[in-house]
């Protein structure tokens, strides 16, 4: 028997979708080319490195080349040419021009050498803390990409089942609204049954259309981190088998947060910089020297006997020794042993958070592996006690709200088991992150739990 044209293109695609479901490691890659958010913390990272050559800069020496073009237009009116005109020194000289029409050409390469200069060494450290704290920046920019995309991904996947559960539900829901009609019908039950069934349908029909549009949303959430819209997503196989946390204590992994965290990593840099920081303005107190050379070549051109050229070469010493400057100096270092002190607060705040962040993902981990162990078996009896409603049902010794009771807890516990294994996961992923060592490879062991 030939199937239905209907049905033949509902498989077809169907299984088109399934060929091009994206996995959790496409997506991924998806979004590695495509996230605003990352692209910017690349940017910062190619700036960040920038960093060291700017502080080596202060300790090279640096070369300059500057000069002049000076023209000099006057008129000597009281005498003329041939004339000879008495000097005050009692000599005489002939006048050989009118006027005078004098240009200066002045050239000046010069070269200064940092010898002694506290400010500018302290600098070049901190652009070594500054560039390590640009890579610890972008290190946790990659991990913070892993968790979104899990959880943009996993929230599509919950998303699509809680719809696929409304539906499953509606349909029923239908077939028992149905039924209490057929048997209000032929006298067999009251119209209560009846009104209790279609208030259970309506209200699975709104549970319907939110379901709709929180995938919408769901589904948005994850192309504004892919830039384009996502297809097929791969599901999660069937009793799926879940793993415990490794080491499955919680200590090492809270030790590992409290110093490997990139957050507390780029915090205590940041505390670094700071005690950099106060050396730096302490500088302001000392004295500073430097190897300064330089040539000058200076050429006049004109109708004076003046004409003609000089070159000029030196080298030598400058210093500079500070004395007093209205104690700005001393406010300055002030200044920075508090933010060296609000510095050190941040970095044991940041500690404690990562501390705290690795707890909770521990124990989301082993409590969410207890949950779906307790839904599984939640919903092998809540499937048992609907099908027990329907044949009390059938017989007389269940009413109709008993089955719908059953139903609307079945597809609950189901919704609740699919939620606790992506949470589940989801944890897991955000414990190695508060431990900094989520990594790429570590959306692998994920990904082969999806059907391909």
């Amino acid at each position: 028997m030939q199937k239905p044209l209907m049905a033949v293109l509902i498989a077809s695609a169907f299984f088109s979708l399934n060929a091009q479901a994206a996995d959790l490691i496409q997506v991924y890659q998806q979004a590695l080319a495509n996230d605003a958010a990352f692209a910017s913390a690349r940017a910062a990272l190619a700036a960040g490195m920038e960093r060291v050559p700017q502080g080596r800069s202060q300790l090279l020496p640096t070369v300059g080349l500057n000069g002049s073009i000076v023209k000099n237009d006057g008129e000597s009116t009281p005498w003329n040419i041939g004339q000879t005109v008495t000097l005050p020194n009692g000599s005489q000289v002939p006048v050989t021009t009118g006027g005078a029409n004098e240009r200066t050409t002045t050239h000046t390469l010069s070269l200064t050498q940092p010898l002694f200069r506290w400010a500018n060494w302290q600098s070049y450290e901190q652009s070594k803390l500054q560039q390590a704290q640009a890579e610890a920046q972008f290190a946790q920019a990659q991990q913070d990409l892993i968790t979104r995309v899990a959880q943009a991904y996993f929230d599509v996947l919950a998303a699509q089942d809680t719809l696929e559960l409304s539906r499953a539900q509606k349909t029923a829901t239908t077939e028992q609204l149905a039924s209490a009609k057929r048997n209000f019908e032929v006298g067999t039950q009251t119209i209560t049954d009846t009104h209790e069934a279609q208030a259970a349908y309506d209200l699975v029909v709104a549970q319907e259309f939110a379901a709709i549009n929180d995938l919408e949303n769901k589904r948005s959430a994850l192309q504004a981190i892919i830039g384009t819209a996502p297809a097929g997503l791969a599901t999660l196989k069937p009793g799926v088998l879940l793993a415990s946390p490794e080491p499955a204590v919680i200590d090492p992994w809270v030790s590992s947060a409290e110093s490997q965290n990139y957050g507390v990593v780029g915090a205590q840099l940041n505390y670094e910089l700071s005690k950099r920081e106060i050396q730096k303005s302490r500088a302001g107190h000392y004295p500073t020297l430097d190897l300064t050379a330089n040539i000058r070549r200076q050429s006049m051109t004109g109708q004076t006997q003046q004409s003609g050229r000089s070159t000029d070469k030196g080298i030598g010493i400058a210093y500079n020794v500070p004395i007093f400057n209205g104690f700005a100096v001393t406010s300055r270092v002030r200044e920075t042993i508090a933010l060296e002190d609000k510095a050190r607060n941040d970095l044991e705040a940041t500690r404690r958070n990562a501390a705290n962040t690795a707890r909770q993902a521990f124990l989301g981990v082993n409590s969410g592996l207890a949950q779906v162990r307790a839904l599984q078996a939640a919903e092998v009896s809540g499937n048992s006690a609907l099908e027990s409603n329907k044949l009390g049902y059938q017989v007389g010794v269940r009413i109709n709200i008993d089955v719908l009771n059953a139903q609307r807890q079945l597809y609950s516990t189901r919704r609740d088991l699919s939620r606790a294994r992506y949470d589940t996961i989801l944890n897991g992923l955000r414990l190695k992150s508060a431990a900094g060592s989520l990594r790429e490879a570590d959306l692998a062991p994920v990904n082969d739990l999806l059907v391909k």
